[in-house]
């Protein structure tokens, strides 16, 4: 996992129910903190930035990795379409082109 960027793309994971989406979006991120290889970094975009605030369970999850030394990157201009940019509780604002850095140096794995 060390050598891997997860992309999140919706605060949900999967298009079935919304709630059973949420949990296991939720469930992914308590199951990843707790093994010993983190990710490199987590970029999230679109619908996934919402993962980042307290409207998410998510964000507490990511706050710990990030806590762990995990990069979590909210894509600017979803987090600005979706003004959220002053509500995250977890990581930081970024770019396309950190995410493009990122992805052109390791593997990316897509939530969506």
């Amino acid at each position: 996992m060390e050598n891997k960027v997860i992309l999140v793309l919706s605060d949900r994971l999967g298009q079935g129910d919304k709630n059973l989406g949420e949990g296991i979006l939720e469930t992914f991120f308590t199951l990843l903190k707790q093994k010993e290889q983190k990710p490199k970094a987590i970029f999230c975009m679109n619908r996934g930035v919402f993962t980042m605030t307290d409207q998410s369970l998510v964000s507490v999850h990511l706050k710990e990795l990030e806590n762990q030394g995990v990069e979590v990157l909210a894509c600017k201009t979803c987090a600005d379409y979706y003004e959220v940019s002053d509500k995250l509780t977890a990581g930081k604002i970024s770019g396309m082109d950190k995410f493009i850095e990122l992805s052109s140096q390791y593997e990316v794995l897509t939530l969506s």
